[in-house]
Parts: structure tokens; C-alpha cells; sequence
């Protein structure tokens, strides 16, 4: 677990908004979902405490929510950074430096991969694919795409976000 992982994990999640989320659905598996989808919106993760709290609302084992959680990737069981710079790794990005530009990346953020900076500004993430392969290698900060990426670009991209 990272330290930024750490100390988050330490601090009292505030369920409230969640409360409200609940009150919106029916108790029925079937909100499991709809649900997942508004706490991750809410909290820009799927916190412990507010599994548990839907598991119990729903009737479902937490395993099962647990399953729901980490089956789709767009959810985090892990709070994100307030920037999450996704680097896409596909064919056409990965042929023309993608890998060098998450080891720029990493190196500039002192985090690897699927981590977050210790102040939870950046969060640096691999996808397989953005859908811009003509602009590769691309990163994609919280929907700003950035292509034709090099060494040298990634210092003066990520001062736009500091």
C-alpha cells in the first residue's frame, strides 16, 4: 500500500452521501450497479465502509459486492489522485514510446504504476487502449487527451496541472 494509500485509508470516510444514494434505489440486487456507479462519482472510489453499508442495504454477501467492485475498472478500491493521468500502453502507443513515457512519468511523480502521489494530486494509471492511436503515445489527464508525447513534453504537461 502506498503512503498516500495509507494515510488516506486513516481518515474517516463520511457517509452521508451515501445515505442519500441509497435512499435513491430500491433494496434489490439489482441496484448494485447504479449504486457502485453513484459511490464511485461520490467518492472517486468504492470505500471499505461503503461496500459494507451496501452489502447490508441490498441483502448481499460482500463478497458479491466485492466481485462487482472489481470486475469493471471503472471502479477503484483505491482513492484516486485529483488528476488521474491514464498513459495508454496499446500497439500503436506502445511502438512509438508509451513505455518511456510511463517511465517519465513515474520518475517526475517518485510513484510507479497504479499508485498515487503522496499529496493525492496525481494518480498514474496504464489502459490498453484511449482510442487516439494517431496521436500516440497519449496520456489522458481526467479527459484531456495529450498526444505525440515525448521525454521532454511530460515536465511541462504536468506543471498545467500542479
Amino acid at each position: 500500500m502506498t503512503e498516500a494509500n495509507t494515510l488516506t485509508k486513516k481518515k474517516k470516510v463520511d457517509t452521508k452521501p451515501l445515505a442519500g444514494i441509497l435512499k435513491k434505489y430500491p433494496a434489490i440486487g439489482e441496484s448494485l450497479l447504479a449504486i457502485l456507479q453513484d459511490v464511485q462519482l461520490e467518492y472517486k472510489y468504492l470505500p471499505e465502509v461503503c461496500l459494507k453499508k451496501v452489502s447490508n442495504k441490498l441483502e448481499l454477501p460482500l463478497n458479491q459486492v466485492y466481485a462487482v467492485a472489481t470486475f469493471y475498472n471503472a471502479f477503484s478500491l483505491k482513492p484516486k489522485g485529483i488528476y488521474v493521468i491514464q498513459v495508454c500502453l496499446g500497439t500503436a502507443c506502445h511502438v512509438r514510446g508509451a513505455p518511456d513515457i510511463v517511465d517519465e512519468l513515474e520518475r517526475l511523480l517518485n510513484i510507479k504504476c497504479g499508485d498515487t502521489t503522496p499529496d493525492g494530486r496525481f494518480t498514474l494509471e496504464s489502459v490498453n487502449c484511449v482510442g487516439a492511436c494517431a496521436l500516440g503515445p497519449v496520456k489522458v489527464i481526467n479527459g484531456d487527451y495529450h498526444g505525440h508525447l515525448t521525454r521532454n513534453k511530460i515536465e511541462k504537461i504536468l506543471k498545467q496541472y500542479k
